[in-house]
Formats: C-alpha cells, sequence, structure tokens
C-alpha cells in the first residue's frame, strides 16, 4: 500500500464554479499509484466541492442562481465584518462539501460522463484557494 499526499492551489475569479478534473487528473497521474481512494479537502470555509454535470453550463448557472436564492446577502447577519457576502458562503459551504472520496482505477478517477469536479467559490471577489489531496492504494 501506498500514499501520496499534495496540494493545488486554484485560483478563482469569483463566486462561481471552477472544474478541478484536469489538475486532479494530472496529479493522480504523478503519483505513480494505479488503484485506490482520492481524498479531497477544502481548507477554506466559504469554499467547498460538488460533482455535477459538466457539459451544459446552464446547470452552473442554476445551481449558483438557486444557492443566492436560498441564501441571500440581504440578511441581517451578526457576521458581517469581511463583506455582506461573508456570511452568506460560510452557508452555502455548509450546505454543499468541504471534502470528496473518489475511488482511482487505472490512474483514473471513477467518474461518470457528465460528471465534473467543481470547487464553488462563494465569494464575489477572487481568492487562491488550496485543495489537500491524499490518494492511497497501489
Amino acid at each position: 500500500m501506498k500514499q501520496q499526499t499534495g496540494f493545488l492551489q486554484i485560483q478563482t475569479h469569483g463566486q462561481g464554479l471552477t472544474m478541478l478534473n484536469l489538475d486532479i487528473s494530472n496529479w493522480i497521474l504523478k503519483t505513480g499509484i494505479v488503484t485506490g481512494l482520492l481524498t479531497l479537502w477544502c481548507k477554506h470555509t466559504s469554499a467547498s466541492f460538488i460533482v455535477q454535470e459538466n457539459a451544459d453550463p446552464d446547470v452552473r448557472h442554476d445551481i449558483l442562481r438557486y444557492l443566492n436564492d436560498l441564501v441571500p446577502e440581504n440578511r441581517s447577519y451578526l457576521h458581517n465584518s469581511e463583506g455582506k457576502d461573508d456570511m452568506p458562503a460560510h452557508i452555502k459551504t455548509i450546505l454543499t462539501q468541504t471534502h470528496l472520496s473518489i475511488p482511482v482505477v487505472n490512474r483514473q478517477m471513477v467518474l461518470g460522463m457528465w460528471q465534473g469536479i467543481y470547487l464553488f467559490e462563494h465569494r464575489k471577489h477572487p481568492h487562491l484557494r488550496e485543495i489537500a489531496l491524499h490518494l492511497l492504494g497501489e
């Protein structure tokens, strides 16, 4: 049994979804591990992961719009020292995921044809986000 750990730094462009499939796939290839379990960990409280359709951009637009309707900025949140979008970003993070586990077979993530792994930036301004990766396998 082998294990590899690493980090990806992802520059976001503000609120929205950034696909990570290529970055993660490239990292897996460098590990030399053929079969195993990959764990991704988002090291932030105002960004998260989702696994979602990677073909139709309208899906990503509708998800973003839905979460913004569900968690509006114009509520009177107690925590507002970092801006009106900060507390809603924290709430959106608890509604999504800060970690994922993904099987790896033949040096590839086991994903459906239309599945993409996305970093979901919940803040309006660009941020540099760090993701921890851990692959355990053979």
